[in-house]
């Protein structure tokens, strides 16, 4: 008989739905949290003693999980804990940090299952400077990059390329002002953006040469199973950065070239990665040129526009199938 599948998602997040639907349907049994139910629809107790590791279980109303018979854990963006009504700023932050050692550190250790992934090597992996790197030790192509505060070396940089420099956040581009959900987007940089840099000071910014595209590839990896599908932009926007126009979007499934394959391997194996979402530029001459990889990325609106079987995928990875 198989062993429980943890599922630890937000409630509401659809992907995972599918993900749940699919182990289900094969007779899995999964136990399904989100640590936004913690402490109050959740319940955590686990102890360890000399002679044994930790053992214990996590409960709800209705279920009960042994963690001892946990034989995998899909690890996908939960949310944050939530407290009494009543509680102070300064209770709330002092519960959360508490909870966070508590019932994520109990999770964690959970080293007899197969993860996807883990969570301490997707927070290291969400690092871009880690990201590119690695995909460099790797054998991947990666674009002359800068990350800096200092205009003049922004200019600097900018004089030394061959063609155009890019602007892109170094961390999650998505912000909330007021109650508008904005987002900033990669931009090629003219020469008024270069003779004006005010405020660079105030963080960092990563900068880096702008890559010819035929178009671009969102290479989504579970395990050793490579699934790629090319990205192909209807508009000047969307060419620059294809988040900015979804609608302008076409898609096609490809095929990832050995090579790419095999350092994208690498770069998972290095980074404790069962699951990354990767983008590449195609450039004209069919050379491929890493960009980024996403430890927790969006896979479903890609497998709904190629039928390519990323849900089927993670499920056999959390399962422990061979491909």
């Amino acid at each position: 008989m198989s062993r429980p599948v943890l599922i630890i998602a937000a409630r509401d997040d659809w992907p995972t739905d599918k993900v749940v639907k699919t182990l289900t349907e094969r007779g899995a049994e999964v136990f399904r949290m989100d640590t936004a139910d913690f402490p109050q629809r959740l319940e955590l107790a686990a102890r360890i003693d000399q002679g044994q590791a930790w053992t214990g279980g996590l409960f709800t109303s209705t279920r009960a999980l042994d963690l001892a018979d946990v034989g995998s854990v899909y690890f996908r963006a939960p949310g944050a804990f939530s407290f009494p009504d009543g509680m102070s700023g300064p209770e709330r932050r002092f519960a959360a940090a508490q909870a966070r050692a508590g019932l994520g550190g109990i999770l964690t250790a959970m080293d007899h299952c197969r993860w996807v992934s883990h969570p301490a090597a997707m927070a290291r992996a969400e690092y871009k400077p880690v990201q590119l790197v690695t995909a460099r030790e790797c054998g991947l192509n990666v674009p002359p990059t800068l990350i800096t505060n200092r205009a003049d070396t922004v200019r600097a940089f900018a004089a030394e390329m061959s063609g155009p420099i890019v602007s892109k956040p170094i961390a999650s581009p998505v912000f909330i002002e007021g109650d508008q959900l904005k987002a900033a987007y990669s931009r090629r940089l003219g020469e008024e953006d270069l003779a004006d840099l005010s405020g660079i000071d105030t963080t960092t910014h990563l900068f880096q040469a702008w890559v010819d595209k035929a178009h671009e590839v969102r290479l989504t990896a579970v395990g050793h199973r490579m699934f790629a599908a090319e990205v192909h932009a209807g508009s000047e926007a969307a060419h620059e950065d294809w988040r900015s126009d979804y609608g302008s979007l076409t898609y096609a499934t490809t095929v990832c070239p050995p090579g790419i394959a095999e350092g994208v391997r690498r770069l998972l194996a290095k980074l404790n990665l069962q699951y990354g979402a990767l983008d590449f530029v195609v450039s004209p001459d069919g050379t491929w040129t890493f960009l980024e990889v996403n430890p927790c990325g969006q896979w479903d609106w890609i497998a709904a526009a190629t039928d390519l079987p990323i849900v089927e995928a993670i499920a056999d990875e959390l399962q422990g199938v061979a491909a």
